[in-house]
């Protein structure tokens, strides 16, 4: 019983390790992400993000992160946005700017309607016999005339809203 535990678990971890290491056919290793470090996220309520965006720096960039450490009013508007497009991936404004979304949402939200709508009426069509004869006008007065002569519930039912000796509902 132990040994088959043992050897079910290992064999799970030596399946899920093999698949983690191999990409999809390739010979090649793929390497997992660390997610025990902090990661990049652009959120409006987090202003100031734990890591910069971009973390391997070209050599151009490298030179420009230099030339920050100098005077900024050296630096052109390119530089400061090339700058600024290093720690952040994107603006407030950018952040902030609508997305078209919600038409998706309404698109998806607004034909699932429409096919619930549809079955409802192919129910009611093929599905549900006639309305029973008992939901129909004369049927019910009938049924609340005998009702009103058995004297049903006296005290708080239909009954006690009925005048018998004026032969009509009470006011």
């Amino acid at each position: 019983m132990l040994a088959s535990r043992v050897f079910s678990l290992v064999g799970k971890r030596a399946i899920s390790t093999s698949i983690c290491l191999r990409a999809h056919g390739h010979a090649g290793v793929v390497k997992a992400e660390d997610f025990s470090l902090p990661a990049y996220v652009d959120r409006r309520d987090v202003p100031l993000p734990e890591v910069a965006f971009v973390r391997d720096l070209s050599a151009q960039q490298k030179a420009l992160k230099e030339k920050e450490k100098a005077s900024w009013t050296a630096l052109s508007v390119d530089e400061k946005v090339e700058l600024y497009r290093i720690k952040f991936n994107e603006s407030y404004a950018e952040m902030n700017r609508g997305s078209n979304e919600w038409k998706t949402v309404l698109g998806g939200v607004l034909f699932f309607l429409g096919l619930t709508g549809l079955i409802l009426i192919w129910q009611k069509h093929y599905m549900y016999g006639p309305i029973p004869h008992t939901f129909s006008d004369e049927w019910l007065s009938m049924q609340t005339k005998r009702m009103l002569d058995m004297r049903i519930n006296p005290v708080e039912g239909i009954t006690s809203q009925w005048d018998f000796e004026k032969n009509e509902w009470k006011k």
